[in-house]
């Protein structure tokens, strides 16, 4: 049988259909330097354009060899629509993500949502640039992705506002998430109109080294599960820190696949989860792929760890950083692709 196709490999993984090879791929932001040098763009300018977004996005991902493609690549797009202003540092050479110098909101009572913030700030673009990866590179899986109601909300208010508010004003937090879970229900449906092939919900600061299990059950696992419900699969559940003793409330929520990061014992996670579960994960996205005193070695070695943590795909544990070493990133995808060729526990090989 020919090859599959990148598209092709990662939509059989989420069917748990047999592959030819490891899937490598993310759900997350997985833009690099190399491919926006060779387009001759600065990295700030990548976030402001849709069609830089997407020739960014296509080229990273041919340029190593990924099976997916992602957009966008900063948690500032929903904030900035419904009203936070933004720094773009749309004169810099160097990688700065946009970023939210200051919140409009001081308190929880304060949140209000417009009813069109999808035709505001970026989002319209971001939309464009899914459309535009989807016509310009229909071999690779396209993907798109968004923060969970409670990560989101740190992007509208100050973290530690909310975090007291668990203790203290729970009920007005909780209407507050429910307010943010319904735009992200609504987002996520308007990327997956655009052409998302599979979508990757991040509930990235609500691991058990900040939450815990009993609050994540109470207070995320609920919000979870609505989202989730409302969209399309295939679908991944992503959350960054400590994940061992909520993996299986995650695995409850009606993802396709859970995603973790590498503070994850993927072992004690495969045990809890059981062969069936799709597991994705969870490579060092710095040291690994960047870090200058990484070995090319080193990076196999790491990958290699990846896999006989009984992965069904290696996929990074957050966000690619973009400055990578492109000798290490290149050695990294081809041990995903040799070392992992026999079947991993949920998926058969062809």
């Amino acid at each position: 049988m020919a090859a599959l196709t990148p598209k092709e490999r990662v939509m059989r993984l989420f069917r748990k259909e047999p592959v030819d090879v490891m899937p490598f791929f993310s759900g997350m932001g997985m833009v690099l330097m190399p491919a926006i040098k060779k387009l001759g763009y600065q990295f700030p300018k990548i976030h402001t354009d849709a069609n830089k977004m997407a020739q960014a996005a296509v080229l990273s991902s041919r340029m190593f060899g990924f099976d997916s493609v992602v957009v966008p690549y900063d948690m500032t797009c929903e904030s900035e629509a419904i009203g936070n202003k933004i720094s773009l540092y749309e004169n810099s050479e160097d990688i700065l993500y946009p970023t939210i110098p200051e919140k409009m909101w001081k308190t929880i009572d304060e949140v209000r949502i417009p009813d069109n913030f999808m035709t505001l700030g970026r989002m319209p673009m971001v939309v464009e640039a899914l459309k535009i990866c989807k016509k310009e590179a229909p071999e690779l899986a396209l993907g798109a992705w968004l923060l969970g109601p409670f990560t989101m909300s740190g992007q509208l208010l100050e973290l530690d506002i909310l975090l007291k508010g668990v203790f203290k004003q729970k009920a007005k937090v909780e209407e507050t998430l429910d307010k943010i879970t319904d735009m992200i229900i609504e987002v996520g449906q308007a990327y997956q109109a655009a052409g998302a092939d599979f979508i990757t919900l991040r509930e990235m600061g609500t691991g058990t080294d900040l939450l815990s299990p009993r609050t994540w059950k109470e207070l995320i696992q609920p919000r979870m599960r609505r989202i989730l419900a409302a969209w399309k699969s295939p679908k991944v559940l992503h959350i960054c820190g400590a994940t061992n003793l909520i993996i299986e409330m995650m695995a409850d929520c009606g993802a396709d696949a859970v995603s973790v990061d590498i503070k994850n014992n993927l072992t004690e996670s495969r045990q809890k989860l059981g062969k069936d579960a799709l597991l994705l994960g969870n490579f060092d996205v710095f040291a690994l792929p960047c870090k200058a005193e990484t070995t090319v070695a080193q990076a196999i070695e790491g990958i290699k760890k990846n896999v006989d943590g009984s992965v069904d795909a290696v996929w990074p544990g957050c966000d690619l950083w973009p400055d990578i070493k492109e000798e290490n990133m290149r050695a990294i995808v081809k041990t995903a692709r040799e070392y992992g060729q026999k079947p991993s526990p949920a998926v058969g090989r062809l």
